[in-house]
């Protein structure tokens, strides 16, 4: 079998991915895929996007190895003991990852993408999951046709947004043009006929236009890298359709220009040069250099009346700018080969200061400047979720709670009667007791009887404020019940001086007041024994007749009675 370019060079230079590549090799030895190559093509092909994505040799590693716990008997702590704890994670976080199943819930959606982050908690492992997400899209003709949808769905809905969150402008859109003729076949079909002529059209223009715009370049000075051609992606072209009556002549940025400078100041003088040349429609300039997108894209788009007249979009950037966009987050692990070990270069990490609960508003602050590679590392590390958990339902519903949090809150942020009614939890397929602590990834079936009523005890130990108050407001129901309930019985509490025979003269007494004795207990540990006894009466002056009696013993102390 052939090895990827990269990965080759990269086997041959470091013992370290030698060794993951030579293991991974012999784990999956025999396995086959849905298209009956050899498992381990996947796995390599996994490690090349990581490797193309200049990633250290830890997420190298550990993409070599992603699927060696899931799919074979090799142990997680025997990947800790032989590379390290690093890989280990990275590998954990993966296989966990592969076990959350997107099942087309809507609401569910970003509650599934915060839930992916917080179990990933290193943002290598989600780069790892879509090197691994891209792989299986592009060979997932060869998957039963009832998996595809539910495959492509995922990677629509939840792994493309999530590598556009982190500035992989290119692997989200191969993702989402990936899974489109899956979910959306027939619109996938028509977009095809009725485009296909109009993209070859704009690639021939664009060709002609390409020497117009470098010589502009030249001679207003500007420190030109390159010019080419970006075409517009099929899912990213239907849904502007969508907004523009599905007509293509209203598409301006079919096919754009990309030019690649080398400095800030030379994508304001390129501006400034293809305004000269040719003129902008007003309100179609878009500066995201200076105001760059939420997840950190940054460009400068114009679109002008270009050569012929013809309406056109122009995109300008520095390289820098245009591996960012191609691979967003990715781009920050540019790495130097020297003796066998990666060393990172220092550069704009992407971490917020400030520690908010929205991720969204985490990952648009990232814009820091770290003095050295370990605090750059550490940066990578999400812990803006440490206070938060994320457990599923049986039916894959995510269920966002607080650190701490039990089956109780779980169960009451489903439905109100669902956590009045619950008797019991099983966690990932074991009964657990109500105040298990849960963690995120758990699975959570709530056992519930009909008429069970809340117990006073779970306001112990339930964490949400949401459970308190259903806890509360269904004690207090329970409790205006008993309230109105008839009485069927009176207890009698009874402190005595003891002595042998006293419990009998009692009973006697109550005898001869036609009252029947339906239980006795006693409790002996204080200084005054103290007597409770139900009998089956409930009118009042019958009582009081019974205690005047009863008190007529010198023996007894005190005696007070309740209705039951």
């Amino acid at each position: 079998m052939m090895k990827a370019p990269k990965i080759e060079k990269l086997i041959q230079a470091n013992d370290f991915i030698r060794r993951a590549y030579n293991l991974a090799k012999s784990q999956h030895e025999g396995q086959k895929r849905n298209t009956n190559e050899p498992y381990f093509n996947h796995v390599l092909a996994t490690a090349e996007f990581i490797a193309e994505w200049e990633l250290d040799q830890t997420s190298i590693a550990a993409a070599l190895l992603h699927d060696v716990v899931e799919d074979t008997n090799y142990p997680l702590e025997k990947i800790k003991s032989e590379f390290s704890e690093e890989v280990a994670f990275i590998v954990d976080g993966v296989t966990k990852l592969g076990k959350i199943k997107y099942r087309g819930v809507e609401r569910q959606v970003e509650n599934l993408r915060k839930m992916i982050l917080a179990l990933s908690q290193d943002i290598r492992v989600i780069i790892v999951k879509l090197a691994d997400r891209l792989h299986n899209m592009r060979t997932l003709n060869a998957v039963p046709p009832q998996k595809q949808k539910r495959i492509a769905l995922e990677t629509m809905e939840i792994y493309a947004p999530l590598a556009y969150r982190l500035g992989m402008q290119k692997i989200s859109g191969e993702l989402e043009d990936l899974a489109f003729p899956y979910i959306y076949p027939k619109e996938y079909c028509w977009l095809i006929e009725h485009t296909k002529e109009k993209y070859g059209e704009r690639e021939k223009y664009i060709e002609k236009v390409k020497p117009l715009v470098i010589e502009a370049l030249q001679k207003s000075g500007v420190g030109l890298i390159s010019v080419d051609s970006r075409a517009k992606r099929y899912s990213s072209l239907y849904k502007k359709l969508l907004r523009y009556d599905m007509d293509i002549d209203k598409i301006y940025d079919l096919v754009a220009v990309r030019i690649v400078v080398k400095t800030i100041a030379d994508c304001y003088a390129a501006l400034g040069a293809i305004h000269n040349l040719w003129p902008p429609l007003p309100n179609r300039i878009k500066d995201y250099i200076a105001l760059p997108k939420p997840n950190g894209y940054r460009s400068i788009h114009t679109t002008v009346f270009c050569a012929d007249n013809k309406i056109t979009e122009i995109q300008i950037r520095t390289q820098e700018m245009h591996d960012e966009a191609e691979t967003g987050i990715a781009a920050h692990w540019l790495y130097e080969q020297t003796k066998g070990t990666k060393i990172y270069n220092e550069k704009k990490s992407a971490l917020s200061d400030k520690k908010e609960l929205d991720w969204v508003q985490q990952l648009r602050n990232w814009q820091k400047e770290f003095s050295n590679p370990e605090e750059f590392m550490e940066s990578l590390k999400i812990d803006f979720f440490k206070d938060r958990i994320f457990a599923i339902t049986p039916k894959g519903e995510v269920i966002d709670l607080p650190a701490g949090a039990t089956p109780i809150d779980f169960a009451y942020q489903i439905h109100t009667e669902i956590g009045n009614s619950c008797t019991g939890a099983r966690i990932n397929g074991k009964i657990k007791p109500l105040d298990h602590p849960l963690r995120s990834g758990d699975i959570i079936e709530i056992i519930t009887q009909k008429n069970k009523k809340p117990s006073e005890d779970w306001l112990e130990f339930v964490k949400t404020s949401g459970a308190k108050n259903h806890i509360r407001a269904a004690l207090k129901t329970k409790n205006t019940q008993l309230d109105k309930r008839e009485p069927k019985t009176t207890e009698l509490k009874i402190i005595v001086e003891d002595r042998v025979g006293l419990l009998k003269d009692i009973s006697v007494i109550i005898a001869r007041s036609h009252v029947n004795m339906t239980s006795v207990n006693t409790v002996t540990n204080a200084k005054f024994p103290i007597l409770r006894i139900r009998c089956d009466i409930t009118n009042k002056d019958k009582i009081e007749k019974l205690i005047l009696k009863l008190k007529k013993l010198k023996e007894i102390k005190e005696i007070s009675y309740q209705l039951i």
